[in-house]
C-alpha cells in the first residue's frame, strides 16, 4: 500500500464530523449542479451591426476574450448564429438583456 492509499483508507474509516460534513457538501453540490438545465444565448446574424460593435458587446455582455468575441462574431456573420454563452437561465437573462439593449439579435433557448 502507497502513501496515498493509506491516506484514503483512513479518511474513509474516520468517523469525525468533519469528514461527513466534507461529503455531505459535495453530494448537496453534485445535486445541484446535475438539476440545473443548462441554457444557451444565441447570437443571430442581421445587416445592422458592425463586427466591431459586436465583438464589444460580446466582451461587455459575455464576459468574453477580444479572440473569443472575434470569433463569435465571424461565426455568426457566415452561420448565421452563434451560442455566445452557457449557463442557467437566471445567470443568462440580463446578459441577453445587454446583448439586446445594444442593438443585437440574440435569443436564450
Amino acid at each position: 500500500m502507497d502513501i496515498k492509499s493509506i491516506r484514503f483508507t483512513f479518511g474513509a474509516l474516520s468517523k469525525t464530523p468533519l469528514a461527513s460534513t466534507k461529503e455531505k457538501v459535495k453530494e448537496d453540490v453534485l445535486v445541484d449542479t446535475l438539476e440545473q438545465p443548462l441554457n444557451e444565448i444565441v447570437l443571430y446574424n442581421d445587416d445592422v451591426n458592425t463586427f466591431d460593435h459586436v465583438i464589444d458587446t460580446l466582451i461587455y455582455a459575455c464576459d468574453h476574450t477580444p479572440e473569443q468575441a472575434e470569433q463569435c462574431s465571424i461565426l455568426v456573420h457566415y452561420k448565421g448564429q452563434c451560442t455566445v454563452k452557457t449557463g442557467a437561465y437566471k445567470e443568462l437573462e440580463p446578459r441577453c438583456t445587454i446583448l439586446l439593449d445594444a442593438g443585437l439579435s440574440a435569443e436564450i433557448v
